[in-house]
This record gives C-alpha cells, sequence and structure tokens, in this order.
C-alpha cells in the first residue's frame, strides 16, 4: 500500500486566503493522522500576476498557523516541459487533437450560448478534421478529446458518490496557442509525478477532478483518491472571497489572533468529532478524518473566532502568553522597552481578563507601556475639586506604605470613602484617571501594584491634575 501523500497547490497571485489555509490544515492532518507526507506546490504559472512576495506570504502564513510541510516546495514553472511532453503524448496517443478555431469563432460561439441562456461548450468542430484542411495562418491550442456519452462517477470521500453526464465536458484546452499548459494538464501531471494518494480540495474543483480523471485515465495512471470540501461563506451565506474583510491570516494576526486559536477554530468549521471543541494539536492530528468533514458550506463567524482566542488566552501558560504578546508588540505595535518587561510579565494574570485579543492585552497594558500618561479629555474633566482632593488625601496616606500589596492598600481606600463620604467608584475613578488617563481599564489595586510606588507617586503629583 502506497504511503499516503497530499499537497495544499496555491497560487502565488495574492495573500494566503483563510479558505486556502483550512484547506491547507485539512490536508496537512490527515497526512499526519495517516504517517504520510504533506507538501507545498507553488503553482506560479501565470507569469503577469504571480509574485515572488506572496510566494514568500505563503510560505510565511503557513508556518504561522503550525503547518510545516515536508520536503522543499515543489515550483510548478520549473516543471513545464513535464506538462508539455504529456500533451504531446496525449496527441500521439489520439486522446487530444489541435484545434483551429479562431478566437473569433470561439467568441461567437460564447456569445450564442450566452443568447440561448445556456453553458458554452466548445463546438467539438475540430475533433474528428484532417489537418490538412487546418488554415496555415492560425496557430492551434491543443485540446483533450473528451468522451462524449455515457456517465463518470466520482468516488468522493466527502460527498459520497457524485455522477455527471460526460458530454457537459467541453473538449477543454490543454496547451495554449503559445506552447503553455493549462491549469487541469499541469496539475495532474504534477500531482502524478508528485505521486499524490490523496487530492483534498474545495469543492470548487469537481468539475476539475472529472477532467483531469480523464487525463489520468488516458494516461494509464492509478487514480488517486479525491475529497471535495465545501467552501467557506460570509456569515450572510454569500461565497468568501479575498476581498471580505478578514480573509487573509494577516488580517487575524494584526488584531491579535493567536495561531493555535485560530487553527483549533479552522478545525471545526466544517469538521467535528463527538462534542470536543477544543483541540491541542496533538489531539488534532490523532482525530482528524474525512468522515467528520461535513456536506455543507461552512459560514465564517467572526464571534466565534474570537470566543475561541479568548479561551486561548486565559488558558495557555502564560510564559507562552507574554512570548506571543511580546512578538505582537514589535510586529504590529512597537517593540517594549526591556525595563517594562518584568512589569508586563506579572501583571499579564489580569491584563487577560476580558481580553478576546492580544490587541486587547495592548490596549490594557498602555497605561505600563507608556511613559507619560495619555489623557481622556472626557475623562478628565471628571477630575473635579473633590476627585483632586481624593487624589493628594491617597498620595499623602500611601507615602507611609514601604511596598505596594493589595492588602495594604484596601484599608487606604476604605478610609477615604468613609473620610469623603463616598463610595468605591467615588474613590476609584478619579485614581483610575490620574494614573492611566481613562476611567475605563484593570482595576484599581491591579494598576496601583502593577505601576509601583514610585510611578504611582510620580502621577499623582501630575500638574495635568492640579491645573485642570
Amino acid at each position: 500500500m502506497k504511503k499516503v501523500a497530499t499537497r495544499f497547490a496555491p497560487s502565488p497571485t495574492g495573500p494566503l486566503h483563510i479558505g486556502g489555509v483550512r484547506t491547507a490544515l485539512f490536508n496537512w492532518l490527515y497526512s499526519k493522522n495517516q504517517k504520510g507526507n504533506f507538501y507545498l506546490r507553488i503553482e506560479d504559472t501565470d507569469k503577469e500576476r504571480s509574485k515572488e512576495e506572496y510566494k514568500k506570504q505563503i510560505i510565511k502564513s503557513l508556518q504561522w498557523i503550525g503547518i510545516n510541510h515536508d520536503g522543499q516546495e515543489y515550483i510548478q514553472s520549473q516543471k513545464i516541459d513535464n506538462h508539455i511532453k504529456v500533451a504531446n503524448e496525449l496527441l500521439n496517443r489520439g486522446n487530444a487533437y489541435k484545434c483551429y478555431c479562431s478566437n473569433e469563432e470561439i467568441e461567437e460561439q460564447k456569445k450564442r450560448a450566452k443568447q440561448k441562456k445556456i453553458p458554452y461548450v466548445y463546438d467539438r468542430k475540430w475533433r474528428d478534421k484532417n489537418e490538412s484542411e487546418a488554415p496555415n495562418y492560425i496557430k492551434p491550442v491543443i485540446r483533450f478529446k473528451s468522451k462524449i456519452t455515457g456517465k463518470s462517477v466520482l468516488k468522493d470521500l466527502v460527498q459520497g458518490e457524485v455522477e455527471i453526464e460526460n458530454n457537459t465536458i467541453e473538449d477543454f484546452v490543454i496547451l495554449r496557442n503559445d506552447g503553455t499548459p493549462t491549469y487541469n494538464l499541469s496539475a495532474s501531471v504534477d500531482d502524478h509525478q508528485m505521486n499524490m494518494t490523496h487530492i483534498i480540495r474545495g469543492d470548487d474543483h469537481k468539475i476539475n477532478t472529472f477532467k483531469q480523471i480523464q487525463i489520468y485515465e488516458a494516461m494509464g495512471w492509478d487514480l488517486p483518491s479525491f475529497a471535495h470540501i465545501p467552501l467557506i461563506h460570509t456569515i450572510e451565506g454569500k461565497k468568501l472571497s479575498k476581498r471580505d474583510k478578514a480573509s487573509t491570516l494577516e488580517d487575524y494576526s494584526k488584531i491579535g489572533i493567536i495561531p493555535d486559536a485560530l487553527r483549533n477554530y479552522l478545525l471545526r468549521l466544517g469538521w467535528s468529532f463527538e462534542d470536543k471543541e477544543i483541540f491541542t494539536l496533538d489531539e488534532s492530528i490523532k482525530y482528524f478524518n474525512l468522515k467528520g468533514i461535513g456536506k455543507s458550506p461552512s459560514k465564517l463567524d467572526m464571534s466565534r473566532i474570537l470566543s475561541m482566542n479568548e479561551h486561548y488566552i486565559k488558558n495557555i501558560d502564560e510564559n507562552d502568553l507574554f512570548s506571543q504578546f511580546v512578538n505582537y508588540c514589535e510586529i504590529f505595535k512597537s517593540k517594549i522597552k526591556a525595563e517594562k518587561n518584568d512589569k508586563i510579565k506579572k501583571s499579564l494574570s489580569f491584563l487577560k481578563n476580558k481580553a478576546k485579543t492580544l490587541e486587547d492585552i495592548f490596549n490594557n497594558s498602555k497605561y505600563i507601556l507608556n511613559e507619560d500618561v495619555n489623557f481622556n479629555k472626557e475623562d478628565l474633566k471628571l477630575i473635579d475639586d473633590k476627585a483632586k482632593k481624593i487624589i493628594s488625601e491617597f498620595n499623602e496616606k500611601i507615602n507611609k506604605i514601604k511596598e505596594f500589596r493589595r492588602e495594604d492598600l484596601e484599608p487606604v481606600v476604605q478610609e477615604l470613602i468613609k473620610s469623603n463620604n463616598t463610595n468605591f467608584k467615588g474613590v476609584g475613578q478619579p485614581l483610575r484617571i490620574a494614573l492611566t488617563g481613562s476611567k475605563f481599564g484593570p482595576g484599581i489595586y491591579d494598576i496601583i501594584v502593577s505601576l509601583g510606588k514610585e510611578e504611582v507617586e510620580k502621577r499623582l503629583t501630575n500638574k495635568t491634575i492640579s491645573q485642570n
């Protein structure tokens, strides 16, 4: 029995799409579950649109989410000679033919089909014609000689049996008139030469699969198994496209989604195992199978992604969370100053409260990261004479406390509440505004302890407060 081999074959014509990431994930998990290999093939034959920057971004994105391919990347453009060789072999075997239709003729056929409101299918004009009738001013394309009678049945590992009338598959072009191969020829040859055992891809490829099977059969190659995954839709039920917001991995990493959380979400998007929701990487590999993939499209739900991310933020090891946070700030915000690292690390236990993303943690920790307090103008208006008195009295009382601990600070706050005939908010809010610049943020005791005595005293005597 052949060793399982799967592949992910993106085109480097734009950033990696979230649907592509899930396809790569399912291929990778299946191959790892089966103790097989997973390969990355870069389909870069569209020279005008293919860019090196997108190729690098694809590889980087897959690595970010934890998908590592086996061996070197397979670069399709380096294998074109193999594709052309197979096209000529199909021609010699009588499974393909030269088509001398002009562009005008093809356009006319398409126009007539549109008028009749029927799908365009090439009329096979040159299928059985003798080449002696060919016009010498037209460079021919090579078309595959598709089956024109009967039905074909695809035993799909996700969709079950899929049947198609053979006459609905046109005699598709395998070699353009400039000598370059088309997608269906290149993909078939590459999959065969890479010894692929399983082709797992989106169900928008089903018609391509029927075409590629015919190439395999004409060449006498062993067929791989096929599995077509339903597409990902927007929450409104429309097909997700690259133009949609939050369609690429960068859209998620820049708001602080953790790779493990997004991978867990994508795993559960259209796949299930019993009633389990949270999967470690090892569990993902252990339990993944094709039977668990549903047949209906899945909806990309940002609220579920944020919920999953919040779970990971609250439950992963804090050293790991700190490391990811530092890396996030360095890439998307600004590098954390070395002297702030210890304060942030010690404060993560409360900074992560109610945080759904690393960006939330960043926003919660701005009062630590910033040297100066950036006051919210509206919140600053809340510092009236009574609030100033409370701030001043608090500063006097904490002067006697050597080390800030919650149990030492609570009696001070309670005393201020009593002496100023107010409540906890009446004391906590002015202090929070004075220390962070905003009435919103972490608990007041957490803020005070995290800043430390020297920084707290400095901020409570800020001229902006006294001059307000």
